[in-house]
């Protein structure tokens, strides 16, 4: 981990502000602004740093051999993309069959320019009855920022404001996108 440390910290010169209440076994962490691959990278650095359990989930094609194994490792969760299938019923399903799962997800659904976020957040963390996380990549301050848990209300336009009222003045790797 120190090695870690050190490349996030002094080669990359990353900070990281807050940090994940190990007593809540379960979330949805919305991670934004998402304009780079190059966020998943600082996030895996930062998983490691913070020695916390974060998840994701993708198709189950993905979790078959050879390379499976290594999307298990990394805190993937299989998941079947069938048309007929309620996706936010079966990521809420995934939640009910881990005693631990932290399930990262871009609001924004895409790497692109957005006016407005996706919603399957939201309605994931109702249906699994988990908070939500807010964690911002602020590529101008060089700082990743974990905010504490929000509990959705179910009203859907009071509580999005809140939780985008976090990422203000934040700058994604292509600011434009931001």
């Amino acid at each position: 981990m120190g090695f870690t440390k050190f490349i996030y910290h002094n080669i990359l010169g990353w900070e990281i502000e807050g940090d994940f209440d190990r007593s809540i076994k379960k979330s949805v962490l919305i991670i934004a602004p998402h304009t780079s691959n190059v966020d998943f990278l600082l996030s895996i650095l930062a998983r490691r740093i913070l020695n916390v359990q974060i998840n994701f989930v993708g198709k189950k094609e993905l979790f078959k051999r050879p390379i499976g194994w290594y999307f298990k490792w990394m805190g993937g969760a299989p998941l079947n993309r069938n048309k007929a299938e309620n996706k936010v019923q079966a990521i809420a399903n995934v939640f009910a069959a881990h005693q631990e799962f932290r399930l990262a997800i871009a609001p924004e659904g895409t790497r692109k320019k957005v006016t407005s976020w996706k919603t399957g957040y939201y309605y994931i963390a109702i249906t699994a009855k988990v908070p939500i996380i807010s964690v911002r990549l602020d590529y101008k301050n060089k700082v990743m920022g974990i905010s504490e848990a929000f509990y959705p209300t179910g009203d859907i336009t009071v509580d999005e404001l809140k939780l985008r009222a976090y990422y203000i003045g934040i700058s994604g790797k292509v600011p434009a996108w931001s």
